[in-house]
């Protein structure tokens, strides 16, 4: 199953006109993740719905398929449409479970533990204040089970909250999504002003499809394609056996999808080896403002650019741009003079990335009528 990628704002920390703050959907062939929920989250997701229904039917995002919601980092523009769309499920009467993921610093897990207060140059945006207070405005009593589970990507130190003593339990690992096993979730450092990670998932390898083509050729009945399918060898009338693998196409690579939330250019985790499929990344600033980015540890487009180059990454595509970009276009002419071969495009909100089993990815412009399939630039 391919993963369909809905970026449902691609603002930086002010929406304007056109574009909201954070908040994006990744559904993978296990279920749906919410890699952040900015302000005004559950309008966009129900206006995103609502457009699905009506103009591509067969494909949905149910509420019941979410999983995971996890959170890049803790900033409001990423956090603050969380509450209330929790609440909304609680109300809508939700009871599949939820895994809730954050990052934070090693000092706030070790104070979390020993049931201290909080270290004091913890930053206001620290997910655990948040929680905090979302748990006594009544997180804690949501009918739906849900885990709390903050982390430290860098030194992979994870702990689950007690909502009622807001006291952590030390993990042996990042938990997955539960009943997950096809994908799996990966926290990957980035590098902010507060503690900071993106969200990878990953699909393995996949089975090839059964060779109809050949299967027609050689004018093969119903029962004996559907047999060939299953894995099973046939044995024709005349003697000559068919083997079922011979009848399988070339298995798939595995895929994968990592969004960055905000992060300086090359963060800290980007190694190599991720080679994700298909690579969201911040595009807050142009290179005309090279300074603010490095000051506030945020990217350029450029810089996005020389991400994904180091991640080794398939496709790359902008998001997040501050209110001076007034046309996504700035951000792709500039990301497109470093890009060489790798295809880039630049995302507006509503629009979808699709990652195919076989790695093909394509992206889908939201306009009146449903999505337009445009091209990506430069094509390989």
């Amino acid at each position: 199953m391919p993963f369909d990628v809905h970026v449902l704002g691609t603002a930086s920390a002010r929406p304007t006109g056109t574009r909201s703050v954070s908040g994006s959907i990744i559904k993978c062939a296990d279920g749906t993740v919410v890699v952040d929920a900015g302000e005004g989250f559950q309008e966009r997701y129900g206006a995103q719905r609502k457009h699905l229904k009506t103009k591509a039917k067969g494909v949905t995002l149910k509420p019941s398929d979410i999983a995971v919601l996890a959170f890049t980092h803790g900033h409001l523009d990423h956090t603050w449409g969380a509450l209330p769309w929790l609440q909304s499920m609680d109300l809508e009467h939700r009871q599949q479970p939820l895994l809730i993921l954050g990052p934070t610093s090693s000092d706030v897990i070790d104070a979390l533990l020993e049931g201290t207060p909080l270290p004091k140059d913890a930053p206001p945006a620290e997910l655990a204040r948040q929680w905090r207070a979302w748990l006594e405005l009544g997180a804690q009593y949501l009918a739906f089970p849900v885990r709390w589970v903050l982390g430290d990507p860098v030194n992979d130190r994870w702990i689950e909250m007690n909502p009622s003593t807001f006291t952590g339990l030390l993990l042996d690992e990042m938990p997955q999504p539960q009943g997950w096993k096809k994908c799996s979730l990966r926290a990957v450092p980035t590098t902010h002003s507060v503690p900071s990670c993106a969200w990878m998932i990953g699909q393995g390898p996949t089975k090839g499809a059964f060779d109809r083509e050949r299967a027609k050729a050689l004018n093969l009945s119903t029962d004996e394609r559907t047999q060939l399918a299953k894995g099973q060898d046939v044995e024709m009338k005349d003697g000559t056996a068919l083997t079922a693998s011979s009848f399988r196409l070339s298995d798939h690579a595995p895929t994968s999808v990592m969004i960055s939330g905000d992060t300086a250019s090359m963060a800290q985790g980007f190694t190599p080896e991720l080679a994700p499929t298909l690579l969201v990344h911040e595009a807050t600033f142009l290179e005309e403002q090279q300074e603010k980015a490095e000051e506030h540890l945020h990217s350029t487009a450029k810089g996005a650019v020389r991400s994904a180059h180091h991640l080794n990454a398939g496709v790359l595509a902008l998001t997040h741009y501050s209110s001076r970009i007034k046309s996504s276009r700035s951000a792709l002419d500039e990301a497109l003079q470093d890009a060489d071969d790798l295809p880039v495009v630049a995302l507006e909100d509503g629009d979808r990335m699709v990652v195919e089993d076989d790695g093909k990815v394509t992206h889908l412009i939201r306009n009146e009528d449903g999505w337009q399939q445009a091209s990506i630039a430069p094509n390989r």
